[in-house]
């Protein structure tokens, strides 16, 4: 007895959209759409990532350099710059486990390739 609840939530359901059979058929059709829907959500969140990592420009560290945080610049470092607000840019130092940081501009302009 403890499905009966169910079984009368089907029936009713059924009875509504016109037999067991429009039932079936709405809960397969509504339930492949959701599938396809979330199928292209996930495409496109997969495409836009791998377009947002292809179009940031990578630049070089051309001489050494140490920020006010402390974060050390060797020749021939790589970084990416994510984010720039005035002053201050955010990076992304490639290779390096503990990103990102944030940087200033004037040292970044001093010791790279950036402008």
């Amino acid at each position: 007895m403890s499905n009966l609840g169910a079984y009368q939530t089907m029936t009713t359901l059924s009875k509504k959209v016109g037999g067991p059979f429009n039932l079936a058929a709405i809960v397969a059709i509504g339930g492949y759409g959701l599938g396809k829907l979330s199928e292209i959500g996930i495409k496109k969140i997969k495409n836009f990532n791998n377009k947002k990592d292809k179009s940031i420009e990578v630049y070089s560290i051309l001489s050494q350099g140490v920020s006010n945080e402390g974060l050390v610049f060797n020749k021939g470092d790589q970084i990416r710059i994510l984010e720039s607000d005035k002053d201050v840019i955010l990076i992304e130092k490639v290779g390096d486990p503990n990103n990102p940081y944030y940087v200033s501009a004037d040292l970044l302009r001093s010791i790279s390739n950036y402008k």
